[in-house]
C-alpha cells in the first residue's frame, strides 16, 4: 500500500520538477521588470542578438558600441542589456550611382576643371573647330532686316491692307538674261519676277504644251509605255534604206473594220518619184510597193522608153469600205490601209500611161503592162487589173491580204 503510495507521488514531482529545471537553465531569459504587457514571447536570448547583428555586420569591423541603446528608467546598461535591445535607426537609402552611395563626398574633377554644362549649351561645332552654318531662314531674316531682300517683302498680312515693303534686289546673271532677253535697261542684271508675272507666265506654257502636236518621232517611245512595236519601228528604218519619203500620222479608228494602228503617209519614192496625192497606207504595203516600183517598173519603162518614172498617181488607199464597194460584201483592204490602187504612170519624158486596155498596135504600153503586172506577183498577194472584172477595168489594185493557205491571187 505504501509503494503505491510512493509511486503516485512520483508523478505530480516530476511534472513539478520540470518546469523548474528549464527554468535554471534558461540564464538570461528572466523577463526584466519594465515589460508592460508584452508577455514573455517578446523576449529574445541575448546570446541569438549579438550572434544575429554580428551577422549583419559582416566584415565591416564595426564596433558594437556604436549602437546606442535604451535602458528602462532606474536601470544601468549592461553589455546584455545593450545585446539585446539594440534601437535601430531609420535611415534613407542612396539612390543607385548617386556619389552619395559610390561614397563620394566631392565633385569628380577633370583636367580641366568641373565637369559643369555652360548656360548657353555645349556647341559641338566650336569644339570640332567647324565654322558656324547660317541656315535659309536666318539668311532671308537678315536680308529682309537689311533691306537687301531678293524676293518681294509684304507686310500687314493678315489685315485687310497689306503693302509691299520695298523692291527686289537684282542678281546679276548676264548670260539668264541675255537668253530669257528679260534683262533690265541699260545694265546686265535679271530682275526676280513677281508672283503675278510668274503665274502669267505659267499659263502662257500651259497653253502652248495643250497644243503641242504628236511627237515628231514616235520611234523614240519604249513599246512598254504604249510606243511603236519593233516590228514597226524595223519597217520604217527598211524605209528609209530605200529611199521612201513618209511621215508617222495619227492613228486611224473607224469602228472594229476600219483603222489603221499606226499609218504612214506615203508621197514619194527612191529616183524622186512622186506619189500623187500622197496615200495614207499601212508600212507592210508602203515598202511593198517601194520595192516593186524599183525593181520592177523603173527597169521596164528605162528598157522600153528609155527614161524613167517621174510620178505615179495613186486613185485609192485607206478608205472604209466593202469590197468594190458593193453592199454585203466582205471588207475591202483598204479599210485596214493595206491596199494600194495606181491609175496612172508619169515618165520622165513625159509621157503619161493610163492604166487601160490597150489596143491592137500599142505594142510598147501592153508591153510594159504585161511585165510589170506579172513581176508584181512577187511583191503582193492579190494582183487585179485591166480584164480580171469590169471594177478594175482602169487600174492596177495591190494588197497584201493574208490566206490560210499562202494562195496568191494574180489575175493576168
Amino acid at each position: 500500500m505504501s509503494i503505491a503510495f510512493v509511486s503516485r507521488l512520483r508523478r505530480p514531482l516530476g511534472l513539478f520538477l520540470i518546469p523548474v529545471l528549464l527554468a535554471a537553465c534558461s540564464g538570461g531569459l528572466t523577463p526584466p521588470d519594465d515589460i508592460d504587457g508584452a508577455g514573455v514571447g517578446a523576449i529574445r536570448p541575448a546570446t541569438d542578438v549579438s550572434r544575429r547583428q554580428t551577422d549583419d555586420m559582416g566584415d565591416t569591423g564595426g564596433d558594437l558600441t556604436a549602437y546606442p541603446v535604451e535602458e528602462p528608467a532606474g536601470r544601468v546598461a549592461t553589455a546584455d542589456t545593450a545585446m539585446m535591445t539594440p534601437v535601430m535607426e531609420n535611415k534613407r537609402l542612396p539612390m543607385i550611382d548617386s556619389d552619395e552611395a559610390m561614397g563620394i563626398s566631392q565633385p569628380v574633377q577633370a583636367s580641366s576643371g568641373v565637369l559643369t554644362v555652360p548656360e548657353g549649351g555645349v556647341n559641338m561645332d566650336e569644339g570640332l573647330g567647324v565654322e558656324r552654318v547660317e541656315g535659309l531662314a536666318e539668311s532671308q531674316a537678315n536680308e529682309i532686316a537689311e533691306g537687301n531682300a531678293t524676293q518681294v517683302v509684304v507686310d500687314g498680312i493678315g489685315t485687310d491692307t497689306p503693302q509691299q515693303v520695298g523692291q527686289p534686289d537684282t542678281i546679276p546673271m548676264t548670260e539668264a538674261g541675255t537668253e530669257l532677253g528679260t534683262a533690265a535697261d541699260g545694265d546686265d542684271y535679271l530682275r526676280v519676277p513677281d508672283k503675278a508675272t510668274t503665274r502669267r507666265h505659267k499659263v502662257v506654257e500651259e497653253d502652248q504644251v495643250a497644243f503641242l502636236p504628236r511627237l515628231n518621232n514616235p520611234m523614240q517611245i519604249p513599246e512598254t509605255m504604249g510606243g511603236m512595236p519593233a516590228s514597226e519601228k524595223a519597217c520604217r528604218q527598211r524605209l528609209q534604206k530605200l529611199g521612201v519619203k513618209f511621215r508617222d500620222v495619227p492613228r486611224i479608228s473607224k469602228g472594229r473594220s476600219c483603222g489603221i494602228a499606226w499609218p504612214v503617209e506615203l508621197s514619194g519614192l527612191s529616183g524622186g518619184i512622186q506619189i500623187k496625192p500622197a496615200a495614207q497606207v499601212n508600212c507592210q504595203i508602203t515598202e511593198a510597193f517601194a520595192r516593186w516600183v524599183k525593181q520592177e517598173l523603173v527597169p521596164s519603162t528605162r528598157t522600153r522608153y528609155l527614161s524613167g518614172v517621174s510620178a505615179i498617181h495613186q486613185m485609192s488607199s485607206y478608205s472604209c469600205r466593202t469590197m468594190n464597194s458593193q453592199r454585203g460584201a466582205s471588207m475591202s483592204e483598204h479599210a485596214k490601209g493595206n491596199a494600194i490602187d495606181v491609175g496612172k504612170i508619169v515618165l520622165k519624158s513625159g509621157k503619161a500611161i493610163t492604166i487601160e486596155k490597150k489596143g491592137f498596135f500599142a505594142f510598147r504600153e501592153k508591153g510594159l503592162l504585161k511585165s510589170v503586172r506579172s513581176d508584181s506577183c512577187k511583191y503582193f498577194s492579190t494582183v487585179l487589173g485591166p480584164g480580171s472584172d469590169r471594177y478594175h477595168k482602169d487600174h492596177f489594185h495591190f494588197d497584201l491580204r493574208a490566206r490560210n493557205s499562202g494562195y496568191r491571187h494574180c489575175s493576168l
